[in-house]
């Protein structure tokens, strides 16, 4: 049955300029320490452009499909300040000037202070700045934070609530209350959502995720993320057992079939 189309995807908002930094405070931003993982120095997929991905350390989700299991607490990070990520980001400026930095994770809201430091130090430099975030902890970003922020990656994993606690091990709850929070202060999102077969992918549950979406005013993308099996080896070499090993990946069909649902509520997915 197809989607009740409650109301039609608002235009895409376009991805602001970067502005100038907020106000300064007592605290150096620079000097602000934090646990990064990894980075990646010309990313595609996470924002617009190419972009400095810095994956911070932590994460309090335990989601059924991580693929990154690694990311989930600190032991392989390495300890640094928001003035040496930037001046790392800076290496690359020619290659992302089009594009910008994210600071993805594990969960980045883990460490807020770091990340509002990252973005300080970014704006200063005139970097587009993304956050990449499930929103569980979306209450620990400050309007501070936020006001650095010109783009939020928003994964919502799932969208009824019993499956969404089975699937995360945390609540719905705070990830929508800061997409609300992402509305009312005009900060663009980009919706992600994971389609797990035989998990996420059922009608109902698209079809609410769709609706809901629909009704947010500064949705500019969707994205429908197939799940795949290339964390397996992952939790192998950490001894940790890998929930989904049953588990097929997704195909193009099943994505097909979410991008209908989503169209049904009016809204245009990638």
């Amino acid at each position: 049955m197809p989607c009740a189309l409650l109301q039609e995807s608002p235009a895409p908002l376009p991805v602001p300029e970067p502005g100038p930094p907020p106000a300064s405070t007592a605290e150096p931003s620079a000097s602000v320490r934090g646990f990064v993982y990894s980075v990646e120095t010309c990313g595609s997929v996470d924002g617009p452009g190419l972009r400095y991905v810095a994956f911070l350390a932590g994460c309090p989700m335990r989601c059924v499909y991580c693929h990154n299991p690694d990311t989930q607490n600190r032991a392989h990070a390495r300890e640094r300040t928001a003035g040496q990520v930037i001046t790392d980001v800076l290496r690359y400026r020619h290659f992302i000037r089009r594009g910008g930095l994210t600071v993805s994770g594990g969960e980045p809201l883990m460490q807020p202070a770091f990340v509002r430091a990252i973005f300080e130090e970014a704006k200063a430099a005139g970097i587009h700045t993304a956050l990449d975030t499930s929103g569980c902890l979306g209450d620990l970003a400050d309007d501070r934070l936020l006001a650095a922020t010109d783009l939020v990656l928003l994964d919502i994993k799932s969208w009824e609530p019993d499956l969404y606690k089975s699937v995360t091990g945390v609540s719905l709850e705070p990830t929508l209350r800061f997409a609300k929070r992402l509305e009312s202060k005009r900060i663009p999102v980009w919706i992600r959502f994971v389609l797990v077969p035989g998990i996420t992918d059922g009608e109902s549950n698209i079809c609410g995720l769709a609706d809901y979406v629909g009704r947010l005013t500064n949705v500019a993308r969707v994205e429908i993320l197939p799940f795949h099996k290339f964390g397996e080896a992952k939790y192998k070499a950490l001894g940790l057992p890998c929930k989904l090993t049953e588990t097929p990946a997704a195909t193009n069909a099943d994505v097909e079939r979410a991008k209908a649902i989503f169209a049904d509520a009016g809204v245009s997915a990638s």
